[in-house]
């Protein structure tokens, strides 16, 4: 496609990566009505149009369909510069019975790094998320084991994923990690769009004042934001995301119909679609380094990596901020 997207650097590492990344989530993904998100063909697809686009920033997680993401990005990866290429990948949720066989416990993490390195062919991961937080594992025990991965090369940097965002976790690790020298988290990938806003406020303040990445997942609210629902229209049927529990109670509400409003109007007026006004909002914020995007089809990435061409003026930028409530003011 007729776009480059471009580099932007990671605050505390100097790591370069692409402003869009592309997230690998729907890969082998049954829902819960049994239905395959992407196959394989397809997933080589999207990453062929991905790449051929400028991009360089793969985000992956060793649950992500059984472990078929990583062994499918490996399989791309092979013929390619890998190092040309940033892949994150995350661990913490359960692949098996064994009662160590989650969390982040020391054997767990280490040994689903090596079945992750496995599956994507790679000797190193740029970017290892813990992909939530563990109540049983203390953030010393933690940070040591993540450290002796970095040591030995086996990952580059530390990010902390997260569906309930919580500053004084992130906050008490990496002072631990300082005080002992180890390696800090530097990047953190919380959910974020303009009707999920929980992060503004306490989270993104205290990010920027750490100097702390924000690699936001979900921009499009789940395919909420694409515009394809309306107040009274009911569901499409091609809407996987729908098949989710509990989807509709959470995002077909009136307030968020009313912020959707705001997005469907500054695309008629930039001639966008609601898709990239969203994706764009998050590439003009200042404090997202670069929002995860998924797709099911080659044309949804071709119009979501688009985005980056659509320029908000700062009245736009504005009323999108201000679409639904939260201290979004309080972060600038």
């Amino acid at each position: 496609m007729d776009l480059q997207l471009d580099a932007v650097p990671m605050t505390r590492t100097g790591l370069q990566v692409s402003e869009i990344a592309f997230g690998t989530w729907r890969f082998a993904r049954e829902t819960d009505q049994g239905r395959l998100e992407v196959d394989r063909e397809t997933a080589a697809d999207l990453l062929d149009t991905y790449a051929a686009a400028g991009g360089r920033f793969i985000d992956t997680a060793d649950v992500y369909g059984d472990g078929e993401s990583e062994r499918w990005i490996g399989k791309w990866l092979r013929g390619r510069d890998r190092d040309e290429f940033v892949v994150a990948s995350k661990v913490y949720f359960p692949t098996g019975d064994d009662p160590n066989a989650g969390g982040l416990n020391r054997k767990h993490v280490r040994r689903q790094v090596q079945y992750s390195l496995e599956r994507l062919r790679t000797d190193y991961i740029d970017i290892l998320y813990i992909h939530r937080w563990d109540e049983e594992t203390p953030a010393r025990e933690l940070m040591r084991s993540l450290n002796a991965l970095v040591e030995e090369g086996k990952v580059h940097h530390l990010g902390a994923s997260t569906l309930a965002p919580n500053a004084w976790r992130i906050a008490r690790a990496n002072g631990i990690a300082y005080r002992e020298g180890l390696e800090q988290f530097s990047v953190t990938q919380p959910r974020y769009n303009v009707v999920n806003r929980e992060i503004e406020g306490e989270f993104l303040d205290f990010c920027r004042e750490r100097g702390l990445d924000v690699a936001s997942w979900s921009p499009l609210a789940q395919g909420f934001l694409t515009g394809k629902y309306d107040r009274d229209g009911g569901v499409p049927g091609d809407a996987t995301a729908s098949d989710t529990e509990g989807w509709e109670d959470r995002y077909l509400t009136e307030e968020n119909f009313d912020a959707l409003d705001v997005v469907r109007t500054v695309a008629e007026e930039v001639g966008a679609t609601p898709a990239q006004v969203a994706i764009a909002w998050q590439l003009e914020h200042p404090q997202v380094t670069a929002p995860i995007v998924g797709a099911r089809t080659v044309e949804q990435l071709e119009e979501n990596l688009r985005a980056a061409t659509v320029d908000l003026s700062a009245d736009q930028f504005d009323r999108l901020s201000e679409a639904k409530a939260g201290p979004f003011e309080d972060l600038l």
